[in-house]
């Protein structure tokens, strides 16, 4: 898994013919930072490091308030055609996320918002995964806990903020990582709704790197492996808690 990482990194320090060489050169003969000077000189990289950061904590917000509030009420609450509403969020894991493309750009369009953080950001707070992992946990957790809250006086969402959901913080910490993951890699739908260059993605940016008749492998190693490194923090700090939360999330189904 990391060996990858490691040939990326030796790539971005690589000249243009020795990362095209055949057979393949592994270190190079002289250290180059043209590709690193060539990505930040090609791409605006604050611009879309600010709107790729911007749309990863917009997405991460939206999903850990509607997937909780969501599970919870799935999980915890009993009322008419709550297995059925469920089975229909299940049946939206199996259809791929193009099959939304068209209806959501309609709907991007009919509020005014392409080519804005809102646009990419917004049609990525409701998961369907993120509330079946939701769900999973809170059913997981005894009823005595609630029935205690309720006898000391808490109200429904007072047992759910006060009691409940600090249980689940590992899934909420998987939760995070996952989403953050699935944003910080879009490229489709930031593709697609946007059209000027500082309101594009990292991603964007990247893949607008790929020429028709030629890449720049040594820029496009080097921005690859800049634009891993958030994601690469957020998983150092949050792995305890990730894995805890996916080991969990499967105790009771």
């Amino acid at each position: 898994m990391v060996f990858p990482f490691i040939w990326q990194l030796i790539t971005a320090f690589k000249t243009l013919p020795e990362s095209r060489a055949v057979p393949p050169v592994f270190w190079p003969d002289v250290i180059d930072f043209k590709g690193i000077a060539t990505f930040f000189a090609t791409v605006p990289f604050t611009d879309m490091l600010g709107m790729s950061v911007g749309s990863l904590l917009l997405r991460v917000a939206g999903q850990v308030i509607v997937c909780t509030l969501a599970a919870y009420g799935f999980a915890r609450f009993h009322f008419i055609g709550r297995n059925v509403l469920f089975l229909l969020f299940l049946v939206m894991l199996m259809a791929p996320p193009q099959l939304f493309l068209i209806a959501q750009f309609d709907l991007m369009q009919m509020l005014h918002l392409l080519d804005t953080l809102p646009a990419i950001a917004i049609p990525g707070i409701f998961s369907a995964f993120g509330t079946f992992l939701m769900r999973q946990a809170f059913m997981s957790l005894p009823k005595e806990y609630e029935e205690a809250a309720r006898l000391d006086g808490a109200n429904a969402f007072q047992i759910f903020w006060r009691v409940m959901l600090p249980m689940v913080t590992p899934t909420v910490a998987a939760l995070v990582v996952l989403t953050s993951l699935y944003s910080w890699n879009d490229l489709l739908w930031p593709l697609i709704v946007t059209a000027s260059p500082e309101m594009m993605t990292l991603p964007v940016g990247l893949a607008n790197l790929q020429g028709i008749h030629g890449t720049d492998y040594p820029a496009l190693m080097a921005g690859s492996f800049i634009a891993s490194l958030p994601l690469i923090v957020i998983f150092i700090l949050l792995q305890r808690q990730f894995f805890a939360g996916i080991a969990s999330s499967g105790l009771k189904g």
